[in-house]
């Protein structure tokens, strides 16, 4: 069982128009509501993927009943914390093939500190029944800042593998904690620690620092653009799927998702990183969401380059001859 964690749900709002002009009345629109969030967008991929897991999130409100009924419909489980403060809610404007997206995001929700300690006792319970915990998203007020920390360091405690993707001032805490596994785009990262990454000396320094906090594997993605992975103390440059993107929400989920099958299937760091860029790459290329199935072509060696940095791995061939 994997258990994803998301302490910032959004019930999101995709309204469609044949074309947008702003400053002026658009109409014939369509209305779509998505359950959203980091965590949720990696369960609706690993439902897809068919690997059992388990939402745990906070709701509240009327947002929060139409967010748990869209779960429900979605046939993704869940247990959330009920809150008083309103399930956070966002809109997403698409017009034309050939005009982004647009995205409005409303206030964080205000979770309270009994919130939260309910959040964290739930959390802990639930940790004990899962094999892997996925940390993922951003933490919406300074209640719920530690949780993340806590949850990792709950998860070390019995022995599971946690994945943390997650920005914002509670990163450092989360480092700091050692997740198995830790994932960022490089924007969050500089952002999130205020350090500048412009060179791949100072990203695999980064991930030596990670290593050495005892985080086994990280993975600093940068869209369409090469990126940087680490397997404990060997480094990798990845250069990934060129792809027409059309909305990229989800992608880092999607890869997110990604790691977590090649754990759950016992596949090589090789296999595992390839087939998360897949589905990254294929996520980019739609509006849906952590909806993508790579087939056996989408996944084949030639298709993304992974070059070792500094020293390598010895393989050694143990297939029968």
């Amino acid at each position: 069982m994997v258990l994803t964690v998301t302490l910032n749900p959004l019930l999101e709002k995709r309204l469609f128009f044949d074309k947008i002009d702003f400053g002026s009345s658009n109409r014939n629109g369509k209305l779509i509501l998505n359950a959203g969030g980091k965590g949720i967008n990696v369960s609706r991929q690993l439902n897809l993927l068919k690997v059992k897991n388990i939402v745990l999130t906070f709701t509240g409100g009327e947002n929060g009943k139409k967010f748990r009924s869209i779960l429900k419909e979605e046939q993704i489980e869940f247990a959330s914390i009920y809150t008083q403060a309103e399930t956070r809610e966002g809109y997403v404007i698409f017009g034309s093939n050939h005009q982004k997206p647009t995205y409005l995001f409303i206030t964080n929700s205000l979770i309270s500190k009994n919130e939260s300690d309910e959040f964290k006792d739930k959390l802990e319970k639930m940790i004990r029944n899962c094999e892997i915990v996925v940390f993922s998203g951003s933490s919406p007020c300074k209640n719920t800042d530690d949780i993340f920390p806590f949850g990792i360091e709950t998860a070390n405690k019995h022995d599971k593998i946690s994945i943390c993707d997650t920005y914002g001032s509670h990163l450092k805490k989360c480092i700091q904690a050692s997740p198995t596994i830790i994932h960022n785009n490089l924007d969050e990262l500089k952002s999130s620690l205020g350090i500048q990454l412009v060179s791949d000396e100072q990203a695999f320094g980064l991930m030596d620092e990670f290593y050495s906090g005892g985080i086994k594997q990280s993975f600093i993605t940068n869209g369409e653009k090469k990126f940087y992975a680490s397997n404990f103390d060997f480094h990798y440059e990845v250069q990934p799927l060129s792809v027409n993107t059309i909305d990229a929400t989800g992608s880092g989920d999607a890869f997110v998702a990604g790691l977590v099958y090649g754990l759950f299937n016992d596949m090589t760091f090789d296999k595992t990183l390839r087939f998360a860029s897949v589905l990254g790459a294929m996520n980019a290329q739609t509006i849906e969401v952590c909806k993508s199935i790579p087939d056996a072509d989408s996944v084949l060696p030639e298709k993304i380059v992974i070059t070792p940095v500094g020293k390598k791995v010895k393989t050694v061939d143990d297939s029968p001859n």
